[in-house]
C-alpha cells in the first residue's frame, strides 16, 4: 500500500472535522490544507458509455468536482452504492459543478468485455458516464485496492479523499457541498455541460418486450392441466405470468419503478429477481433493490410486502416479524416444506406440513428463512408466522464450509435449488464461482463443485468440467434440479453456458448446444443467462437469457442432452392500460411507420415556455410512457427531469395486426405571475406497421407551452 493511499484516506479529513466547530468548517479547513498532485488522465483508447465522446480531465472535467466510482458490475456492494450516487447526482447537477464517473475495473474475465459492461450499464440504470478500465490502468494509477472505492477529486483532477466500501452517502454529500462552495469562491468551478447520451439508445433494435429478464419459475395449473411460468422482467420492473406457449396471462407492476403494494396494476417493484410459486394462485418475489419479499395473489390480483422495509438492512441475525425486519438484496427464493416439529400438539405422529421461504440474501452473504406459518423447526424452536431470520452464514464474504451453519460463510449467494427428498438446498455462490449445499436437517454446509479449498480465495474461477474443486465456473447465478433430484442444471452466467451436475459424484459437465442455435458459428447462443427451471414433464429447461432479452426453451432427450433450443415468443394479452383521457389535452402527432416485424423508437421531447408561463418551483413534475400493449416496453418508462426527456420504446411484432398509439404523458404544474395551473398532456404518436417500415426510428418533438395553449415546432 502506497503512502498516497494513506493520504487519500478518510481518516485525515475526519480529524479536521472533529477538531472544528462544525462539520462544514472542518471540511473547508481540510480543503485549504490538502495539496495532492493531480491524477493522470484517462488512457486513450478506452471505451466509454453514456457519452458521445471520451472524457478527459483537461477538457470535459476541468472545473468540475468529480467522483470516480471504481466498481465491477458483479459486486453486490458496488450495486449498493449506485442508489447513493443517483441521489447525489439529483442533489448536485453537472452545471452546478459535480460529475460522477464510473470506472469499471473488472474482477472476472467476462467483465472486461465492453459489450458486457454496456449491458451492465443499461441493466443497472446507470446514467452517468462510465469508462471500461479493462486493463485496470486507472485502478493502478489511483492506487485502488478494493471494490467499491470512491475517489473525490477537485476541479483540476486533484485528489481530495478516498472512501472504500459502501455507506458513504452522507459523508459524500457533506464533502461535495463544501468542495463546490470552496472552489467556486476561487473561480475554479465551471458550469459547462457534458456530451451525455444515454446508453439505452444502444439497445437492440429488435429487442422484444423483455428487458434483462432475471429469474424464472413454473407451476402446474391442475385445473387447466397446463404449465404456467412466472418471469421477473427485471429491467422493466415487472413480473409476467405466461403460459408455456408464450401467451401472457398477467402483468404485475411495470408502470414505474418504486415500492408500492396494492393491485397488480398499480404495484411497483425495483429490479425484481427470484420467484417461487407456493401454489397456482400465490407467487413470492424477491424484490431485490427494494430489499423486500413481496407476495402476489394472482387470483385476487393484489401485491403485499411480507418482509423488508424498502431500505437496505445491515442486520446479520434477524428475528423480527414481516415488514419490521430489514433485509439486504434478496436475490433468489424457494419454498421448503417440512413437518412441524412440535409433537406436543400432534401425538398421533402426523404433524402438519409447514411452508418455509428460503432466501439467498446476497447483500449480507447469507441464507435466510421467512416462516410463512407458525413453525417449530431446528432444535424445536418456535418461529411465529412472518419471522424472518438468518439460518446460515456468518456474514463474512468467504467460501467457507462448516458443520455448523452460522460458522459457514458465503460470497454473494444468488441462486437456489431445493431438493425436497433429501432436504437439501443447493446454492449458486456467485462471487466464489461455486455450488454449495446446505442441509436443512442439521445445517451442515458442504462443497459441490467449483471454487477453491482456501475459503478466502474468491478468484478461483474459469470454465472447466470436473469434480469438486477441480471444476471451475464463472459467477454462476441459476440452478434447477431435475425431477429425480439426481441432476442439477446450472446457468453458468459469465461463461454463457448451461451445465449439469451429477449430485452423487459432485461432478459437472457442459451441455453442448445444437449448431443451429449458435449465431455466426459462435460457441454459444446465450449471453449471461441467469435464471433456469425444469419443466413439469422434465423434458425442457426454461432459461432467462438475460443479455439477449429472451426466454429460451431448451429441449432435452432421455439422456438430458440438448436436442433443440427455441426462443419463447411472448404474445399480446388483452390487458387494458388506458388512462382517463378526460383529464388530459391530447396532442396528435404524425404517425411513425415501423417495420411489420417490430423495432424501436427513440423518442426525445424538448419543452420550452413563453409569454410568462413557467414551471412552479418546488411542485412535482412527472412524465410517463403509457403502453397499451404489454408486449411493448420502454426504458426509462417515467421520470421527473424535464431537461432530459429521452426514452427508448421497443415495439413487438406481435402487435403488427393493427395500428396502435404510443402515448407520452406529461403531468405538469405551471404558473404565470398571478396564477398556477396544472397541465396534463398526452403526446400521442400513432404507430403504423408497414412491410418496408423502419426498425429504428428517432422521433424528436419540440413543444412550446404558453398560458393560452401548446404548440409543436
Amino acid at each position: 500500500m502506497s503512502e498516497d493511499y494513506l493520504y487519500f484516506s478518510n481518516e485525515k479529513l475526519q480529524n479536521f472535522i472533529q477538531s472544528a466547530k462544525n462539520q462544514d468548517e472542518g471540511v473547508l479547513e481540510y480543503l485549504k490544507n490538502v495539496k495532492y498532485a493531480p491524477i493522470s488522465d484517462f488512457p486513450s483508447g478506452l471505451e466509454w458509455f453514456n457519452v458521445t465522446e471520451p472524457l478527459s480531465f483537461t477538457k470535459h472535467l476541468k472545473g468540475k468536482v468529480v467522483v470516480l466510482d471504481f466498481f465491477t458490475y458483479c459486486c453486490i456492494n458496488c450495486l449498493h452504492v449506485l442508489p447513493d450516487l443517483k441521489e447525489i447526482e439529483d442533489t448536485f447537477s453537472v452545471e452546478e459543478g459535480l460529475v460522477v464517473v464510473g470506472v469499471h475495473s473488472a474482477k472476472f474475465e467476462n467483465e472486461k468485455i465492453s459489450s458486457n459492461v454496456l449491458a451492465a450499464v443499461q441493466r443497472n440504470n446507470i446514467s452517468h458516464p462510465v469508462v471500461n478500465d479493462s486493463g485496470s490502468e486507472m485502478w493502478k494509477n489511483c492506487d485502488v485496492h478494493c471494490w467499491p472505492t470512491l475517489l473525490l477529486l477537485g476541479p483540476n483532477s486533484n485528489p481530495i479523499v478516498m472512501l472504500t466500501g459502501e455507506g458513504h452517502k452522507n459523508d459524500l454529500i457533506l464533502y461535495i457541498r463544501n468542495a463546490i462552495k470552496f472552489y467556486k469562491e476561487q473561480g475554479l468551478i465551471s458550469d459547462h455541460k457534458l456530451p451525455i447520451r444515454s446508453a439505452y439508445h444502444l439497445l437492440p433494435d429488435m429487442k422484444g418486450p423483455l428487458l434483462f429478464p432475471g429469474k424464472i419459475a413454473n407451476v402446474l395449473d391442475v385445473n387447466n392441466n397446463c404449465e404456467i411460468l412466472a418471469v421477473s422482467d427485471t429491467g422493466n420492473n415487472r413480473i409476467l405470468i405466461v403460459k408455456s406457449d408464450g401467451g401472457i396471462l398477467q402483468q404485475i407492476g411495470g408502470k414505474r419503478v418504486g415500492f408500492k403494494d396494492g393491485s397488480i396494476e398499480d404495484a411497483e417493484f425495483n429490479n425484481p429477481q427470484g420467484l417461487v410459486f407456493q401454489n397456482r394462485d400465490i407467487l413470492y418475489v424477491a424484490d431485490t433493490e427494494n430489499h423486500a419479499i413481496r407476495k402476489v395473489d394472482l387470483k385476487n390480483k393484489t401485491v403485499v410486502t411480507v418482509a423488508g422495509t424498502g431500505k437496505q438492512g445491515e442486520d446479520h441475525v434477524g428475528g423480527k416479524i414481516g415488514t419490521n425486519q430489514a433485509i439486504s438484496s434478496p436475490w433468489d427464493i424457494c419454498i421448503f416444506r417440512t413437518p412441524d416439529m412440535d409433537l406436543t400438539f400432534h401425538p398421533d405422529g402426523n404433524p402438519p406440513i409447514r411452508d418455509i421461504l428460503i432466501i439467498a440474501m446476497a447483500g449480507t452473504h447469507q441464507i435466510w428463512a421467512l416462516f410463512l406459518e407458525d413453525t417449530v423447526w431446528w432444535k424445536c424452536k418456535k418461529h411465529p408466522a412472518g419471522t424472518c431470520i438468518n439460518i446460515a452464514g456468518s456474514g463474512r464474504e468467504e467460501n467457507r464450509n462448516n458443520l455448523y451453519p452460522h460458522a459457514a460463510a458465503f460470497a454473494q449467494p444468488s441462486g437456489l435449488a431445493l431438493c425436497q427428498k433429501n432436504k437439501e438446498i443447493f446454492i449458486a455462490d456467485s462471487e466464489s464461482s461455486s455450488v454449495r449445499k446446505l442441509s436443512l436437517v442439521d445445517g451442515k454446509v458442504t462443497p459441490v463443485v467449483g471454487g477453491d479449498r482456501n475459503p478466502q480465495n474468491l478468484f478461483a474461477f474459469g470454465d472447466k468440467d470436473g469434480c469438486l474443486y477441480d471444476a471451475k465456473l464463472q459467477h454462476l447465478l441459476g440452478l434447477a434440479p431435475a425431477g429425480d433430484e439426481k441432476t442439477l442444471f446450472v446457468a453458468d452466467t459469465y461463461n454463457h453456458k448451461l451445465k449439469k451436475i451429477n449430485l452423487s459424484e459432485n461432478s459437472i459437465v457442459s451441455l453442448t448446444l445444437p449448431a443451429g442455435d449458435c449465431p455466426d458459428g459462435a460457441s454459444t447462443g446465450f449471453r449471461e443467462p441467469s435464471g433456469i427451471c425444469v419443466s413439469v414433464d422434465n423434458k425442457k429447461l426454461y432459461v432467462t437469457d438475460t443479455n439477449n432479452h429472451q426466454i429460451k426453451v431448451v429441449h432435452l432427450n432421455s439422456k438430458q442432452s440438448i436436442v433443440k433450443i427455441e426462443k419463447l415468443d411472448l404474445k399480446m394479452s388483452n390487458e387494458d392500460n388506458n388512462v382517463d383521457e378526460s383529464k388530459y389535452d391530447v396532442l396528435m402527432q404524425k404517425p411513425v411507420n415501423i417495420n411489420e416485424n417490430g423495432g424501436k423508437v427513440i423518442l426525445t421531447i424538448k419543452l420550452a415556455f413563453e409569454n410568462g408561463l413557467g414551471l412552479t418551483e418546488g411542485a412535482p413534475q412527472h412524465w410517463m410512457v403509457n403502453l397499451r400493449d404489454v408486449t411493448w416496453s420502454a426504458v426509462p418508462k417515467s421520470g421527473s427531469d424535464l431537461n432530459k426527456i429521452e426514452t427508448v420504446i421497443s415495439i413487438s411484432k406481435s402487435s403488427a395486426s393493427e395500428a396502435n398509439n404510443l402515448d407520452f404523458l406529461l403531468n405538469l404544474v405551471t404558473c404565470t405571475a398571478d396564477s398556477c395551473l396544472p397541465r396534463n398532456l398526452i403526446v400521442r404518436i400513432p404507430v403504423k406497421f408497414k412491410k418496408n417500415g423502419d426498425i429504428k426510428i428517432s422521433e424528436k418533438i419540440d413543444l412550446i407551452l404558453r398560458p393560452e395553449g401548446v404548440q409543436r415546432i
